[in-house]
């Protein structure tokens, strides 16, 4: 036996034994923290795989089957118009209200179809950064001043991020666009009218599905949230509709899907994800017996699901060991964060954009979990920093990001985010 060629499987089996053997189980802070990873794991499944990600998926695969690859390189590809790529990829968040997870399915989906790393990073990063809840919500908490800043970096943050990564990877991206610019012209399927209608429906049912609730029970945020399930049955509807006149799929079929969704929000109508998750089966049933375009459709969807999911769970597990909850501690105690992001030094902004970076933010809880920050000393350079970084990354999205862009574009995509959070951070707390 060749020794030489056995060490490194003896070592790694060794570390695994040490690891087991020493394993602190039964001190309070490790099993709380164990504790604490699966009661955010738990969470995240309820609140956010049937609400958040399967829409995602869904649309994700549906731009791979529906939307032309020549589509997408014209207005994102390496060769598209600059000025229009870098704007649309921008503002996105305006109109996804996302968290940094149900991003990574859509970003996959445009970046497979042959975006170009610049705007498909821009889009990345304002998915989630730039939500007018979120923004909004920041300004009445956290003060107009903090708002105003987290909507200006957001936006300037993703057109910079992105020109960087393009400019990185300029190479490639030349590449790309020499073969890009060999393809033949591919013509689309049906009119650009019925992609969008159809795309609007499953951008509205994602948006309206997730509305959060506001924290004042009055105004235009609160009227809507009152009749979000209202609002997203009737995109459910549409949707309906665009499987029938759009897709081609029987209305025989739709109807056999729809009818049981429709009862199960009658008869569980105090708990419309019931109606929700009924609907989602319906839709996954009639595409996977169609044998065209919406038999495709499911095959994507698929290929999404088995390649994100399982590392979003994980990273979710992980992020819910080291950090817990809201209002809740993981193995690395608060106080320790507390006391790292005081005041506005580099230090602190950098250990804040690090956080942020790591940690994971669903939808509008970062605004509370930096209102405690701040009672507790957070500077105000830092608690920006962490705005910026926060919902754009987390350890899941870096996960699965590695899988999709590859370790060297995805570090340079996080170095990117943390390095420009710490310096607008450090320069929002020193003026």
């Amino acid at each position: 036996m060749d020794w030489k060629k056995e060490l490194k499987p003896l070592a790694l089996i060794i570390a695994v034994f040490l690891g087991i053997f020493f394993l602190p189980v039964g001190t309070g802070r490790f099993d709380n923290a164990i504790f604490e990873a699966l009661q955010l794991v738990k969470w995240y499944a309820r609140e956010h795989v049937l609400l958040c990600l399967v829409p995602a998926f869904f649309i994700a695969g549906a731009i791979g089957v529906f939307v032309s690859q020549a589509s997408v390189m014209k207005y994102l590809g390496a060769k598209a118009n600059k000025v229009l790529a870098y704007g649309v990829a921008s503002v996105s968040g305006t109109v996804l209200a996302v968290c940094s997870c149900t991003v990574l399915p859509l970003f996959a989906g445009i970046y497979k179809m042959g975006a170009g790393i610049g705007p498909a990073s821009a889009f990345l990063y304002s998915g989630p950064a730039i939500n007018v809840l979120a923004v909004v919500l920041t300004a009445r908490i956290l003060g107009v001043e903090m708002g105003i800043a987290r909507a200006v970096g957001a936006i300037g943050f993703s057109v910079i991020i992105g020109l960087i990564m393009q400019l990185i990877f300029r190479k490639e991206e030349a590449q790309k666009a020499a073969a890009q610019m060999a393809m033949p012209e591919q013509q689309g399927l049906r009119p650009l009218w019925q992609t969008i209608l159809y795309f609007s429906s499953m951008i509205g049912i994602l948006v309206f599905a997730n509305w959060g609730k506001p924290l004042e029970q009055n105004g235009l945020w609160y009227a809507i949230y009152g009749s979000k399930w209202f609002i997203t049955s009737l995109l459910g509807i549409g949707f309906a509709l665009a499987l029938i006149f759009i897709l081609r799929i029987p209305w025989l079929k739709v109807a056999m899907a729809a009818l049981p969704t429709i009862a199960a929000a009658i008869v569980f109508r105090w708990e419309p994800l019931i109606a929700f998750t009924v609907g989602s089966l319906g839709l996954a049933v009639i595409t996977t017996t169609d044998k065209g375009e919406a038999g495709d459709w499911l095959s994507q969807t698929w290929g999404f699901i088995k390649q994100i999911m399982p590392l979003l769970l994980f990273g979710v597990l992980a992020a819910g060991f080291f950090l817990g909850r809201v209002g809740h501690e993981g193995i690395v105690p608060s106080k320790w964060i507390s006391s790292l992001v005081g005041g506005n030094s580099l230090g602190a902004n950098f250990f804040a954009s690090i956080v942020g970076a790591f940690m994971y933010f669903a939808t509008l809880t970062e605004v509370p979990i930096l209102q405690g920050l701040i009672a507790n000393g957070m500077g105000k350079g830092p608690a920006l920093a962490l705005l910026l970084a926060g919902p754009s990354l987390s350890v899941q999205s870096i996960l699965v990001l590695n899988t999709v862009m590859g370790w060297k574009k995805t570090a340079a995509y996080i170095s990117l985010v943390v390095m420009m959070a710490t310096i607008t951070g450090l320069i929002y707390g020193n003026l």
